[in-house]
């Protein structure tokens, strides 16, 4: 689809949507992002040039479906793949994938760390990605030293982030925001630092006594983003790793420098989302939130969860999705899906289900509570079909259609039943749905009602 759209600006020294926007040049791109949002695309237009919306869109990734990551738009979610040293294998990765976009996935990160070749287990996610593709990059920069933190240097760095970017990598996340000077605040933390990619630099700080180098190189990864349209992801690397942790000295400092961060994007046109925290009570989520966009001029917000405790290791699916839920409510652009095997294993299939599903809810309760134009009409719907005994309706309507038929059939699976006006938890006398009350009805009920409130009908 992009094919035709991305040979017309060849030869351009930005190709960002952020450099068209402040150009007032409305692209393909956000004609077919106004479309899936419906919205007017001088608003997508006007969001992308100010900053408050991303349309991650690499031009070397043609088969790229472009959608938007804003407060003006749905909120969206993130699936995590990757495959690692331990287990998995590329194929086990693009069928998550492939999984990951039947369920809704609006973008998917791959997290790979080992289980075979870097380059060729990405290149084939991005061919099989119709939902843009983001990769941390200091993974690979890490494993190219072959694990020896202290022998990275910044060409390391940036020829992994320009080994993505011409590999068609739609976002980034650039860990920048961590100092040399942040160090010392992590000390009185339950958890550290959690962040991979934040350990990778903080170790190589403490070793080499010098500033972060993706800092310190800021601008080169700039000009690198500028030639095929690379969005920042800006890494949160001193994120609490547990509530105790949650909006302390060392994530708030860090958080200052990501708004900095992104306003030097921002004035060569880049496009910008910042990171957030993993694990934050449920008192401090609004305030997590509204902190960010006042520290980074209200650029898309996109968290990890938050988890809002740390007691349900096998079910941080559910610890992570209530606090998801109520971040996207405040204003959280995209959420980052958490699956039961968080904290404890790399995550299989029905994993990547499950949370998947999970953050699909939280994303689509978070826009029902935003009063997003639309965003319940799916809910009524259903409702109405399950008023009505339409199951297979029902099936259809729901997120996961076949997790919903599954529970229905184990006990009634016969064709008859999808037309019976019970199920098996109340079965055929006891369903209070059967109670069907008719205008008719209502009418004569409202008539009676009126005559008892007459003063001569009293005693």
């Amino acid at each position: 689809m992009r094919a035709e759209w991305i040979a017309k600006r060849s030869g351009q020294a930005n190709v960002s949507q952020m450099h068209y926007a402040r150009q007032g040049v409305e692209t393909e791109e956000m004609q077919h992002v106004a479309k899936r949002e419906n919205l007017p695309v001088d608003l997508i237009r006007a969001e992308v040039a100010r900053g408050r919306m991303i349309i991650p869109a690499n031009t070397n990734h043609l088969n790229l479906e472009p959608m938007a990551i804003g407060i003006a738009s749905k909120c969206k979610v993130n699936a995590n793949i990757g495959a690692s040293p331990n287990s998995s294998n590329m194929q086990e990765e693009v069928d998550k994938l492939i999984l990951a976009v039947k369920y809704g996935a609006d973008t998917v990160m791959d997290l790979s760390t080992g289980g075979g070749n870097l380059d060729e287990i990405r290149i084939e996610i991005i061919k099989n990605s119709p939902v843009p593709i983001g990769t941390v990059p200091i993974y690979q920069a890490l494993e190219s030293v072959h694990g020896n933190v202290e022998n990275l240097t910044p060409n390391d760095f940036l020829h992994i982030i320009e080994k993505h970017a011409q590999q068609g990598v739609d976002y980034q996340t650039i860990h920048a925001g961590i100092l040399i000077e942040h160090l010392p605040l992590v000390r009185n933390r339950i958890t550290g630092i959690v962040s991979r990619g934040g350990g990778i630099l903080a170790r190589w700080m403490l070793h080499h006594h010098k500033q972060n180098p993706l800092y310190t190189h800021f601008d080169d990864i700039i000009e690198i983003f500028k030639k095929c349209d690379v969005s920042f992801s800006l890494g949160d690397s001193l994120r609490p790793g547990c509530t105790h942790d949650a909006s302390d000295e060392a994530q708030l400092a860090e958080l200052k420098t990501l708004g900095n961060l992104t306003r030097r994007a921002w004035e060569h046109d880049i496009q910008v989302m910042v990171e957030g925290p993993g694990h934050v009570p449920m008192d401090q989520i609004e305030f997590n939130v509204k902190k960010q966009m006042e520290e980074c001029s209200e650029a898309p917000f996109y968290v990890l969860g938050p988890l809002v405790t740390d007691i349900a290791p096998g079910y941080d699916h559910i610890t992570s999705a209530i606090g998801a839920a109520m971040a996207g409510w405040y204003g959280t652009a995209m959420l980052c899906y958490v699956t039961p095997k968080e904290h404890l294993g790399l995550p299989n299939a029905e994993d990547v289900r499950n949370g998947l599903i999970a953050y699909k809810i939280a994303a689509h309760a978070a826009d029902i509570a935003r009063k997003r134009p639309g965003a319940r009409d799916r809910d009524d719907e259903l409702s109405t079909a399950r008023y009505n005994f339409d199951w297979n309706r029902q099936f259809e309507l729901s997120l996961d259609p076949e997790r919903a038929k599954e529970y229905h059939d184990e006990t009634l699976p016969a064709d008859i039943y999808k037309t019976a006006e019970f199920c098996s938890m109340c079965g055929p006398k006891f369903c209070p749905m059967q109670t069907k009350v008719d205008a008719e009805a209502l009418t004569e009920l409202e008539k009676f009602l009126a005559k008892e409130k007459e003063p001569s009908s009293i005693g």
